[in-house]
């Protein structure tokens, strides 16, 4: 597993933007109304604005992604070790992931690259 994305969700996205702008020291990759992304080596800083999610949507909670090249087996795996899934793996816009939490919560991704 490589670490491959850190998640922040704000109602705030230009703020956010411009304060990782100047610590950061660059400009980002991507800037829009409701998302900045910033290229930070081999992983993705996301600045994404908060939004209330329907039944079947991803809760719009800050989380980090490890990149892996099969979630699926991946999954199927820690299922094994005792670890629950929050969302099983399936395919998003932006690829396909599978979504657990650590014991103090935090939301992990696991995408597919």
């Amino acid at each position: 597993m490589e670490l491959s994305e850190l998640a922040f969700f704000t109602d705030d996205v230009a703020g956010m933007t411009e304060f990782y702008q100047k610590l950061l020291g660059k400009v980002p990759d991507y800037a829009g109304q409701n998302m900045a992304l910033f290229t930070l080596g081999s992983v993705t800083f996301l600045i994404h604005a908060r939004y209330t999610p329907a039944d079947d949507d991803l809760p719009p909670d800050n989380h980090f992604a490890f990149k892996l090249s099969d979630v699926d087996a991946a999954s199927a795996g820690l299922v094994q070790q005792g670890l629950n899934l929050e969302h099983l793996p399936r395919d998003y816009d932006w690829g396909r992931s599978a979504y657990l939490r650590d014991p103090d919560g935090q939301l992990i991704e696991l995408a597919q690259g």
